[in-house]
C-alpha cells in the first residue's frame, strides 16, 4: 500500500501541464530517433541531455525516459515497412515482421509490435514499481565493501553473460576503465595520464564518450555499407487494429515467457537485444506454427517486440535502486542524474521521494503516449525514411557536435568525439562490445573509489569481501559469472568425452 500511495503523489507530480507537453516531445523526438539507423536510444539521450539542464530535474527525466520509450518504439517501424532495424534490438522483428509487410498485412504487423512494446514495457514499470523500494530499503545496510561487491557482480555478469568472446569484452571493459583514471584522482587529488594536456585535467566525459561511440561510429558504418531506404507504405485503420487486438489473446502463453524473459535480461546485464533474440528463439521452439517463422508469422513478431521493451524498461530497476545501469541507455541517464546532483541508489528514495515517484508514474504516461503516438503517426514517421541517407547523415553529424559542444562549451570535446567515433567504427568492425566500455567508464571511479574505501577499513585485507554473508554471497556469485566461460567450456569437453 506504501508503494501505491506513493505512485499515486507521483502522478501529481507527472501530470502537470508542462511535463505532459514534454512527454509528447519526447516520444516524438525518441521515435524519430528509433527510426534513424544512424542513431539509437543511448546516443539520442547523450545528444539531447544538454538541452534539458536548465529545466528541473524531474521535467528533464521525463523528456528523456520518454525519447526512451519513443526509441523503444521507433524501432519496430522501420523493422516491418523497410527491414531495417532502427535499433539493435529490433533486428529480431525483422524475421516476421518484413515478410508481413510484404504479404499486404504491414499494419497488423505494426499494430502487434506497438501494442507488445506497450505490454512488456508496462509490465516491467510495475515490477520496478513493487521491487524498486524494496531493493532500496535492502541496499540501505550497504557499506563500501558491498557497493563495491556489486560493481563487481555488473562487471563480471558482462563476461559471463555474454554469448562472444569473453576476451573482447574484458578487453572493452579494460579500455574503459583506463578511460575513467583520466584526469584528477578523487582520493589523493593528483592527476593521472593527463600528459600534461590542461583540456585532459577534467577527464573523458562519459557524454562525448557515447555520442561519438553510438553516433558518429554509426553513421561511419552506415556510409560505408551505402545505406539506401525502400520500402513500403503502412497505414494503421482502426479496423485493423480491433483485429489484431482480437488475435492477440491467444498468444499469452508467448508473451508472459517474453516478459519473463525480458525482465531477467534488463535487471542483470543482458540488455535487450539479446533478450529478442532469446524470446523470438524460445517462441518458435514451443509455437505450433513454429515451421512458418519467418514467412509472416504474428507471432513472431510479438515475442521479440515484448521481450526487448521488458528488458529496455527493466533495466532502470537497477539504476534507481543501487545505482547502477543495466544497459548503455540507463548509464546515459543515470550521467543524467550526477550532473543534475542526485545521486542514484537506495538513498535517492528516502532524500528525492517525489523525484522517483514523479519518474516511476511518468513511465506508465509515457507508455501510453507512446502507444497514442505510434498508432496514429507511422505514416509521417515512415516518410522521414524516403529523405536521401546523404542528407540525413550530415544532419546527425551536426546535431552530434552541437551536443558534444555544450556539454564543456569546448573545442576539444568535439575533436573527442571524433576520435571515440573512429573507436566506435572500429569497435563495429571488430565485432568489439561497446556497451562493456561505456559503463566501465561509467562505475569505474566509482568501483575504485568503494574498493580503496574498503581497503582503508579493512587494512589491506581483501578479506573484507567475505566478511559476512551479504557480501561474500555477491563476491561468490561475480567470480562464478567471471569464470562462467571455462566452466561451460570445461562441461562440454565433459559430454563430448562421455560420448
Amino acid at each position: 500500500m506504501e508503494e501505491l500511495t506513493a505512485l499515486y503523489g507521483g502522478f501529481a507530480v507527472a501530470l502537470t501541464p508542462f511535463n505532459i507537453m514534454l512527454m509528447f516531445v519526447g516520444v516524438i523526438l525518441g521515435v524519430i530517433i528509433g527510426v534513424l539507423p544512424g542513431l539509437g536510444g543511448a546516443n539520442g539521450i547523450a545528444i539531447l541531455l544538454p538541452l534539458t539542464f536548465t529545466m528541473p530535474p524531474t521535467s528533464a527525466i521525463i523528456m528523456l525516459a520518454c525519447i526512451y520509450w519513443g526509441a523503444l518504439f521507433g524501432g519496430a517501424i522501420t523493422s516491418v515497412l523497410f527491414n531495417i532495424p532502427g535499433e539493435p534490438w529490433s533486428v529480431a522483428t525483422t524475421f516476421d515482421g518484413y515478410p508481413m509487410a510484404k504479404n499486404g498485412k504491414a499494419g497488423a504487423a505494426l499494430t502487434a509490435a506497438f501494442t507488445a512494446s506497450f505490454v512488456g514495457a508496462l509490465v516491467a514499470i510495475i515490477m520496478i514499481t513493487f521491487l524498486a523500494p524494496l531493493i532500496a530499503r535492502f541496499a540501505l545496510r550497504f557499506g563500501p565493501p558491498e557497493f563495491f561487491s556489486v560493481y563487481l557482480l555488473t562487471f563480471c555478469s558482462f563476461v559471463g553473460m555474454n554469448k562472444g568472446s569473453p576476451f573482447k569484452v574484458i578487453s572493452a571493459m579494460m579500455l574503459g576503465f583506463a578511460l575513467a583514471c583520466v584526469g584528477m584522482d578523487t582520493v589523493t587529488g593528483q592527476l593521472r595520464l593527463t600528459f600534461g594536456s590542461h583540456e585532459l585535467m577534467r577527464g573523458f566525459d562519459f557524454l562525448i564518450a557515447v555520442i561519438g561511440l553510438f553516433g558518429i561510429g554509426e553513421i561511419l558504418l552506415s556510409m560505408e555499407e551505402g545505406l539506401k531506404f525502400s520500402g513500403a507504405a503502412a497505414k494503421i485503420k482502426s479496423t485493423i487494429v480491433w483485429q489484431t487486438w482480437k488475435e492477440m489473446p491467444k498468444y499469452w502463453a508467448t508473451m508472459v515467457r517474453s516478459c519473463l524473459i525480458g525482465c531477467w535480461m534488463g535487471i542483470t546485464p543482458g540488455g535487450a537485444t539479446p533478450a529478442s533474440f532469446m524470446a523470438y528463439g524460445m517462441a518458435k521452439r514451443f509455437s505450433k506454427t513454429g515451421k512458418n517463422f519467418g514467412k509472416g508469422e504474428i507471432e513472431g513478431v510479438l515475442a521479440p517486440e515484448v521481450a526487448n521493451n521488458a528488458a529496455g524498461t527493466a533495466a532502470l530497476l537497477p539504476m534507481l535502486s543501487l545505482g547502477i545501469p543495466g544497459s548503455p541507455t540507463a548509464a546515459v541517464l543515470l550521467g543524467g542524474l550526477l550532473i543534475w546532483g542526485l545521486q542514484p541508489g537506495p538513498l535517492l528514495f528516502v532524500e528525492k521521494p517525489d523525484f522517483v515517484w514523479g519518474l516511476i508514474a511518468s513511465m506508465y504516461l509515457g507508455n501510453l503516449t507512446a502507444l497514442i503516438v505510434c498508432l496514429t503517426c507511422v505514416p509521417i514517421f515512415a516518410s522521414i525514411l524516403r529523405i536521401p541517407f546523404s542528407i540525413i547523415a550530415p544532419c546527425i553529424i551536426v546535431i552530434c557536435a552541437v551536443g558534444a559542444y555544450t556539454v564543456n562549451n569546448a573545442m576539444f570535446d568535439v575533436w573527442l568525439m571524433l576520435g571515440f567515433g573512429v573507436i566506435g567504427y572500429i569497435f563495429k568492425k571488430l565485432d568489439y562490445p561497446m556497451a562493456p566500455m561505456v559503463l566501465a567508464m561509467v562505475l569505474g571511479a566509482r568501483a575504485e573509489d568503494s574498493f580503496r574505501q574498503s581497503m582503508l577499513i579493512s587494512q589491506g585485507s581483501v578479506d573484507v569481501f567475505f566478511s559476512n554473508y551479504l557480501v561474500g554471497g555477491i563476491t561468490t556469485l561475480a567470480l562464478i559469472l567471471l569464470f562462467w566461460p571455462l566452466i561451460g567450456k570445461f562441461t562440454d569437453r565433459k559430454e563430448k568425452a562421455a560420448v
